[in-house]
């Protein structure tokens, strides 16, 4: 099994989309499918992006298993989700003004996070979230 780790910090817009380029990047030179990497793209970048405006920071880990699986798990700082039901609806969003002014905040991220990928795993409490998601490579 391969693994990586990579850092998000709490209201980075600076860099936001970063990590989720440098995932790309890995799996592509391991020769990842380009259809895989296009979902795999789209799910590491809204779940970074949430990391960055809901979260006090977090760290990623991508996991490549022999078996050809890939998987990415999203564990942050507080505060959590208060209801998960909601924040898996269209359109839902807690985002602050700040990440709006930026563009986000649509109420889109785990919503697409959930159709891209083959596993969806999500686990939220005051301490923080953790989501865990899964793409098969073979």
């Amino acid at each position: 099994m391969l693994s990586e780790k990579y850092e998000v910090a709490r209201d980075d817009y600076a860099n936001a989309g970063r990590v989720s380029s440098q995932v790309k990047q890995y799996l592509s030179s391991l020769g990842v499918s380009s259809d895989v990497l296009r979902r795999i793209a789209v799910a590491c970048y809204e779940a970074e992006i949430n990391m960055i405006i809901h979260a006090w920071g977090g760290a990623i880990n991508l996991n490549v298993t022999d078996d050809g699986v890939i998987q990415l798990i999203f564990k942050d700082v507080g505060p959590g989700i208060t209801d998960l039901e909601k924040a898996l609806t269209p359109g839902w969003s807690t985002a602050s003004e700040e990440a709006r002014s930026f563009g986000f905040g649509a109420g889109m991220g785990l919503v697409n996070i959930k159709r891209v990928s083959d596993e969806f795993d999500i686990v939220s409490s005051e301490e923080g979230t953790t989501l865990t998601i899964g793409f098969k490579v073979s």
